[in-house]
């Protein structure tokens, strides 16, 4: 049946003009798997965007007047399985990347049923994983997450910007910290566990976008507005230090080393722009000042890098308390350099934090009530 099935389909493709009955009805099924795939008060945005494309009705006119276009549906299609499959495991990456290089209808179809129903059984899995965590958690305690969310707490309350320990404050700060955590020495917290992985690959790229705008910093404080007035300067020169920050995290990088270089280069482009642009020359006094500071900028404790690493926060934690709608949010600071970098790690960080509260949250809740309850009766 079901190879008769497929048959049909290409059989009505092919007919002049196409016949697209089976193919509504397939359009039915895989609208009915992608809802299946959505989590409550998580995907609302994505459910909208699903329900105004594949909108059946519409797509019926649009086949009965001969203007559907079938392969930019199988690309939303696709690209939605993407978007899905990337905030649940990651897991079936390489079968949608072989979605993405098959352009036969037919078979490309067929595969976006095969790969549905693998991603269903992620789903199932996953959901089976948290019940089951949540039964764990009622029988004994889950120290690391406990510790995680205590020492959260004292973070708040030694805040003297924050005047109320509202749950969702403590939650938000509480994932903010997963960024600066030491993966070398303190163990993850057991409810964020299986997504370490991106916590830490959020972090390492959080730490590169504040030493880039620590360097750009540098150079727009010292040259000042010899280089205010030189359009697209400041995204020539990082372009050409974010290269140099790559590989920031392995063994084999040397902090020290790749900011003389840095400034060494940077000071050699400025100097061509100023010449270029009829600006007094790039002195040498000028040159030796921003290549120190850049140099010292190694340093985490760097005042400048310091300012950068606090003003990301703000703006992380800013993001994460926001409506979550996933618009661009305003980048202010002199983190404007940065600005589209950090706003993309935003929305990922911002998606990972309410997929991982859709699970985790009542946990999270009967714990921070005990903590907090324990601090009433302390004080």
């Amino acid at each position: 049946m079901e190879i008769a099935f497929w048959y049909c389909v290409e059989a009505e493709l092919r007919e002049d003009p196409p016949s697209y009955n089976h193919a509504m009805k397939l359009l039915s099924k895989i609208k009915e798997s992608l809802l299946s795939l959505l989590l409550p008060h998580l995907h609302a945005r994505l459910r909208t965007c699903i329900e105004e494309v594949l909108d059946l009705p519409l797509i019926q006119q649009q086949a009965e007047n001969h203007v559907l276009d079938v392969g930019q549906l199988a690309n939303f299609i696709v690209g939605m399985m993407a978007t899905l499959d990337h905030q649940y495991a990651k897991v079936r990456d390489g079968e949608i990347q072989k979605l993405r290089e098959t352009t036969e209808m037919v078979p490309l179809f067929s595969a976006i049923f095969s790969v549905l129903i693998l991603m269903k059984m992620d789903m199932a899995n996953f959901s089976w994983s948290i019940d089951e965590y949540h039964e764990l958690l009622a029988k004994q305690p889950s120290a690391y997450t406990e510790k995680w969310l205590q020492d959260t707490v004292s973070e708040v309350f030694a805040d003297s910007a924050i005047t109320a320990m509202l749950p969702d404050n403590v939650h938000n700060t509480a994932y903010l910290r997963l960024l600066k955590w030491d993966h070398g020495s303190d163990p993850f917290p057991e409810t964020v566990l299986m997504d370490q992985v991106r916590f830490q690959e959020m972090q390492w790229e959080l730490e590169r976008l504040v030493l880039l705008a620590s360097v750009l910093l540098n150079v727009y404080t010292i040259t000042g507005a010899a280089i205010s007035g030189l359009p697209g300067l400041m995204d020539t020169l990082k372009t050409t230090v974010a290269p140099m920050l790559v590989d920031m995290h392995t063994p084999s990088f040397s902090a020290e080393e790749a900011l003389a270089t840095i400034g060494e280069r940077l000071c050699v482009e400025l100097s061509r722009q100023l010449d270029q642009h009829g600006y007094s020359p790039f002195s040498t006094d000028r040159r030796s000042t921003l290549k120190r500071q850049i140099s010292a900028t190694a340093q985490p404790d760097h005042h400048v890098r310091k300012l950068m690493d606090s003003r990301t926060q703000r703006y992380l934690l800013a993001y994460l308390e926001s409506s979550g709608t996933e618009t661009a949010y305003p980048v202010h600071g002199g983190l404007a350099t940065v600005g589209k970098e950090l706003t993309h790690l935003a929305i990922r960080f911002n998606r990972l934090v309410k997929f991982n509260k859709v699970g985790w949250s009542p946990v999270y809740q009967r714990i921070l009530q005990g903590i907090l309850q324990e601090k009433e009766e302390k004080d």
